[in-house]
């Protein structure tokens, strides 16, 4: 027991209470299995390094206070009425999330851990998910007397597509994308056996398979963004040619107006289930406009210029969509359109101003040339901001606390050049 214990709580940084770090690494490892369980464990945590207090010390967090005041005050006058508070679920515990997150976070060797430790809870969903498509497995399945209750679409959820432990396909490729940089950073990390090598190889296929069943076109794109980011600068020379040398046919194969001369050999060689799906020619015919993006964000921008200073409220776009258009939609697609939607122009400005700000900052710190974990965090959450451009799974809790927890890693980023044999531990 003691020998668990002890590997539990190395990495531990000096900032992170000890019952927090070992709440915190469980909680992660569990939080696409259950958010429930994971949940409690994260709560826990949070609490513990709450005590350390100077919330307002950082301006980040004086910036979200703002946000805060500005959601609040405009579910007042919401249209969506009771929904605009329960909306208020998916941001305002965060901001408070993204401060005390921090202290588990705060050094390179505890966000490699933190990395494996969610590439590790990724196993379950790769393995329910291949389960339902392979096995024709089907839920729900039960552990530890129903606090973990897995809801498995037998042949995958929707239309045959992988899903695993997620209610949509869509979420789940959002969870496999946000994963892939931290298995390529196991499989790229210099100085590890052999066996590690193997095991790193084969979890990196399977995840790549997996993200490839999700039939989610973000999901794709994340498995392509990823790779040079987490590979680092001195690739690029070859990798990044090479990339576009494997793209190129896709490219062609997919596009319309491309000369028949070139699409009808780049599509005898790309399967069709690729091009067909970027070509969008499954559903073409099948879709009318009210149910299209270019429809939906048209609608909502009608909408932030009726009321752009506090917005409609949360869920206010689903109330109003359906009336206007006849066609319903849970959201917009784009968490800046319904950031602005739902709250105004100022609390998305600030929201949105914070994790493009987190993003570059990192990035100005030379986090690229940092170890290869380093870059895999800041790879993870450039592609979750991304995948929020046209879909917006942070509307799954799991999904929403680790882009949380990777924003809390970013702000601890500071201009290091670390021992990288202090990294490879635990």
């Amino acid at each position: 027991m003691r020998e668990p214990i002890r590997r539990l709580d190395s990495c531990r940084p000096e900032t992170a209470p000890p019952l927090g770090w070992r709440c915190f690494q469980l909680g992660v490892f569990v939080l696409p299995s259950s958010a429930l369980i994971a949940g409690l464990l994260l709560l826990v945590a949070l609490v513990a390094a709450s005590r350390r207090g100077r919330f307002l010390q950082d301006k980040v967090n004086r910036v979200l206070l703002v946000v805060a005041a500005l959601m609040v005050i405009g579910c007042f006058r919401a249209t969506s009425g009771w929904l605009a508070w329960v909306g208020m679920g998916n941001w305002l515990p965060f901001f408070w999330a993204f401060w005390g997150f921090q202290p588990y976070v705060a050094s390179a060797a505890a966000r490699r851990r933190v990395g494996l430790w969610l590439l590790a809870g990724t196993v379950p969903v790769i393995v329910t998910g291949l389960g339902q498509l392979w096995w024709g497995w089907s839920g729900p399945f039960q552990i530890l007397g129903g606090a973990i209750i897995w809801h498995i679409g037998e042949g995958g959820t929707p239309d045959g597509r992988f899903s695993g432990l997620f209610d949509y396909a869509n979420i789940a490729g959002a969870w496999l994308a946000l994963a892939w940089p931290f298995a390529l950073a196991a499989l790229l990390q210099a100085g590890q056996s052999w066996q590690w090598r193997a095991a790193a190889l084969g979890l990196a296929a399977l995840l790549a398979t997996s993200l490839y069943l999700t039939d989610s076109r973000n999901a794709w794109g994340a498995l392509v963004l990823a790779a040079p980011i987490v590979a680092g600068p001195i690739s690029w020379p070859w990798l990044l040619p090479l990339l576009l040398l494997l793209l190129l046919p896709v490219i062609l194969a997919s596009l319309p107006g491309v000369p028949a001369l070139l699409q009808a050999p780049a599509r005898a060689l790309v399967p069709e289930a690729i091009w067909a799906r970027l070509n969008d020619v499954k559903f073409a015919g099948e879709r009318n406009l009210a149910s299209t993006r270019l429809s939906q964000w048209g609608v909502a921008l009608m909408l932030i210029a009726e009321r752009p200073w506090l917005g409609w409220g949360a869920a206010a776009f689903s109330v109003i969509y359906p009336l206007r258009t006849g066609q319903w939609h849970g959201h917009p697609h784009n968490v800046v359109i319904d950031l602005a939607v739902s709250h105004g122009l100022p609390a998305a400005v600030g929201v949105v101003a914070i994790v493009l700000w987190l993003l570059i900052r990192a990035a100005r710190l030379g986090i690229a040339r940092e170890p290869v974990f380093e870059r895999a965090w800041w790879a993870a959450t450039l592609v979750l901001v991304v995948l929020h451009a046209t879909d917006i799974p942070m509307y799954d809790s799991r999904i929403n606390i680790a882009g949380w927890i990777l924003l809390a890693g970013l702000r601890t980023v500071e201009r290091h050049h670390p021992d990288p044999q202090t990294l490879t531990k635990g």
